[in-house]
């Protein structure tokens, strides 16, 4: 559970962020557990809520026990969702009213402001939840929410309108015989759909999330996205590493106690060549071989994990001297188990891979990696992704994440070695 006592103007304000998330989802399956960067959606908008300065508590409303349990993970208190305002008709300010309720009887304390925080705005930040509460707790608005910057002419097509007037398509905010220059027209703004604070007995008293005086809470404009089908998801998982990068920090020795490495095509450059007597060869980068070695002498727990089952990977391990699991159908449950056995928690492991085979494991760990040539969907997956492909030194940058600037550097490169197969 979060709390931070806040002060404000010398009044302890409570200022509750509610985040809806229902287990059904229509367009997108599981759509409040998809991992975007790596992180399940509801536990990114638990922690854009957790790092913003004003809000004391933070509770996600939900029927589903996988986001109750992520939610819990993450830091958010639980307000289980009655299954009369859990379906497709329910109203998000249905479940903010039942989700203040429960929290203001669970703690025998009044809110003073609540947030409707969405989780299928990936890209929210802190700052932009901070800038709602804001205006309610300091600049005396009755309720506020996110918007961006919008220039573009609105066109709208009413059948009975058309048909009446004769003319076509009709314009929204223009008139279609006068199109003025963008900086003569008044600035229209986009709701984002990402973030509302309103003052809560306000709130209680009219139902909806827009009441009395409503300010607006410019965000960046590129920052706005909201998942309502696989094609959302899609270009939010392409994003993730470019938007994120901005906020997010590389992993460091204090966050991890365990690697756990891909091969082919992580530490090999997922080609395989054949000699005229039919032997295949993979090559594998010196400078990988000396990341492991500093990862290992550092104390981390490591891991060779692999689908594929040749004699190439446990030697690559041999040499290594690391552990090895190849030959396995279900990457996850391997990776899993082995967790329970090093008693090693899976949020505070780094695992590193290329293909869609590494997915579910990706979204086990508290640091899913993916090296740069990696499937467009490991990519949107991962939570850190390295400048240079598998086979190239990759490994050996995310040892330099790791363990800091003594492997940040290679003054001569570092040539790859070849690896017979069998």
């Amino acid at each position: 559970m979060s709390s931070r006592p806040q002060q404000t103007d010398g009044v302890r304000r409570r200022v509750l962020a509610v985040i809806p998330a229902r287990g059904g989802s229509k367009g997108v399956p599981a759509k409040n557990l998809a991992p975007v960067g790596g992180v399940p959606l509801v536990a990114r908008a638990v922690r854009a809520c957790l790092g913003a300065g004003r809000v004391t508590h933070v509770v996600v409303s939900t029927d589903d026990p996988a986001i109750a349990a992520v939610a819990r993970d993450a830091g958010a208190e639980v307000a289980p969702r009655p299954a009369d305002i859990a379906g497709d008709t329910a109203t998000s300010e249905a479940a903010v009213l039942h989700a203040l309720d429960v929290h203001e009887a669970l703690h025998g304390a009044v809110v003073d402001v609540v947030l409707l925080v969405q989780c299928t705005s990936p890209f929210l930040t802190s700052e932009d939840v901070d800038g709602v509460c804001a205006a309610v707790t300091e600049d005396g608005a009755d309720t506020a929410h996110t918007v961006a910057p919008f220039h573009g002419f609105v066109w709208r097509e009413d059948p009975e309108d058309v048909e009446a007037a004769g003319t076509g398509a009709v314009g929204v905010n223009h008139d279609k015989s006068f199109r003025p220059r963008r900086q003569d027209r008044p600035q229209d703004f986009l709701e984002t759909g990402a973030a509302y604070a309103m003052d809560a007995a306000g709130f209680r008293k009219a139902g909806h999330r827009f009441f009395g005086r409503t300010a607006l809470v410019v965000t960046d404009a590129a920052r706005v996205l909201e998942i309502d089908d696989p094609h959302d998801l899609a270009r939010a998982r392409a994003l993730a590493p470019l938007l994120d990068a901005r906020a997010t920090a590389l992993p460091t020795r204090d966050d991890i106690d365990a690697v756990v490495i891909d091969f082919d095509g992580t530490q090999t450059d997922d080609r395989v060549l054949i000699d005229s007597e039919g032997r295949e060869l993979v090559a594998v980068h010196r400078g990988d071989g000396l990341g492991i070695a500093a990862l290992r002498k550092s104390g981390l727990k490591l891991l060779i994990l692999s689908t594929e089952e040749n004699a190439v990977v446990a030697a690559r391990a041999r040499k290594l001297r690391i552990p090895v699991l190849h030959g396995v159908d279900r990457k996850d449950l391997a990776l899993k188990q082995w967790c329970e056995e090093q008693g090693v928690a899976p949020e505070r492991v780094l695992y590193a891979g290329n293909d869609v085979n590494d997915l579910s494991c990706l979204a086990l760990v508290g640091w899913p990696v993916a090296v740069a040539n990696a499937h467009a969907a490991v990519r949107g997956a991962a939570r850190a992704v390295t400048t240079v492909p598998g086979g190239e030194g990759a490994i050996r940058e995310i040892a330099a994440w790791v363990l800091g600037p003594s492997l940040t550097h290679t003054h001569t490169p570092i040539p790859t070695s070849v690896t017979h197969l069998p």
